[in-house]
């Protein structure tokens, strides 16, 4: 048995995989794959529809905000929040946490003025910055609710007097949040909701068609809400395993029952790193994620050994990002708690071997 601790296109329940799988074949028993079929059938709309209410149930988004899958991953949405939200004579307000952050912000750039209003880069982004003013003159406010390189989470949001924009690719359905308090959130869906291929996005429907300046028609918000998220053909396989995973989701008990489960499998993975003499955390405790863990050894040497011993045991995916090295197990919805305690076992006999 693998141990998929990979941090994306990342692990997906297994029910979800084999129904999936099944589709690919015979969708709904139509006698036809669902690659075959017109994503505007009656047949997919209905998938479209489903996904779109599980959404908005599952995060209990409340009315004035509109339900989106788009294309183009979350770096797409780098340049579409500003192209939508921020006049040339404007300025946006950003939070540099991580290296996506800056992405986010360095795009920003060519459609106004950015105020960067913190940054954690000079610690190699081993903390939350904290404590910062909010200019009340800003479009708005984006920050990166966690960060998959580096092992950070934001534990509270901001209270922000401008429409706050949220990246949550790696931890949307993680946690309760209360949409009200965003103006936009939007998240790649190969972390926690589906494979790559799809986009969610949720935007307060008010702050939409404010600005003078054209935008290009596959960059419009405005105009992929009012197609249904079908303006062109969407990804409809990527759709289609989203609403599997968030029907899965919802039996297990929804938002608030997954954090319950994420909490105690992060919990017992920080404490074998803080307890075992070989290994330790990369940042700071208070900003922990719970769906990345990023650690390495006292001894950087035994790195290549501990990878390789981990693999032999099953245990795949927990390679560090290259910028920053040493391990990363990301343990997002669909990991049981049973992976972590195989991770913790091996750890612990590495450890003997090396004492």
């Amino acid at each position: 048995m693998k141990h998929n601790f990979g941090a994306g296109p990342a692990i997906l329940p297994q029910e979800v995989l084999k129904q999936a799988a099944q589709a690919i074949i015979d969708f709904n028993g139509s006698g036809m794959s669902l690659l075959e079929i017109s994503h505007r059938s009656a047949d997919f709309e209905a998938v479209m529809n489903e996904a779109v209410a599980l959404v908005k149930e599952l995060l209990q988004v409340p009315d004035g905000y509109s339900v989106l899958f788009l294309q183009g991953g979350a770096s797409t949405q780098f340049a579409m929040v500003p192209f939508n939200l921020l006049e040339k004579n404007q300025k946006a307000a950003y939070v540099d946490s991580g290296v996506w952050a800056s992405k986010a912000l360095k795009e920003a750039k060519n459609f106004g003025e950015v105020a960067v209003l913190a940054s954690s880069k000079d610690a190699n982004y081993t903390f939350i910055p904290k404590d910062y003013a909010i200019p009340a003159d800003a479009s708005y406010l984006h920050i990166t609710s966690n960060n998959t390189i580096y092992g950070t989470q934001l534990q509270t949001f901001p209270q922000s007097p401008i429409p706050l924009v949220c990246d949550m690719s790696s931890d949307i359905f993680s946690r309760p949040i209360d949409v009200s308090n965003f103006g936009i959130i939007y998240a790649g869906a190969q972390k926690n909701m589906g494979p790559a291929g799809t986009t969610l996005v949720i935007v307060k429907d008010e702050l939409l068609g404010k600005v003078s300046h054209k935008i290009p028609s596959m960059l419009n918000y405005q105009l992929h809400i009012d197609n249904g998220s079908m303006y062109n053909t969407p990804p409809v396989y990527a759709v289609y395993v989203s609403m599997l995973t968030l029907k899965w989701l919802k039996a297990k008990g929804g938002v608030a029952a997954i954090e319950k489960e994420n909490i105690a499998k992060a919990n017992l993975l920080y404490e074998e790193i803080d307890r075992n003499s070989l290994f330790k955390g990369t940042c700071v405790k208070e900003d922990r994620s719970k769906m990345n863990v990023c650690f390495v050894m006292e001894n950087p040497d035994l790195e290549k050994e501990f990878l390789k011993f981990a693999q032999e045991h099953g245990c795949v995916g927990l390679k560090g990002h290259r910028s920053v090295g040493g391990f990363r197990a990301s343990i997002y919805n669909a990991m049981s708690i049973t992976s972590i305690h195989v991770l913790v076992e091996i750890m612990q006999e590495f450890a003997k071997k090396h004492a």
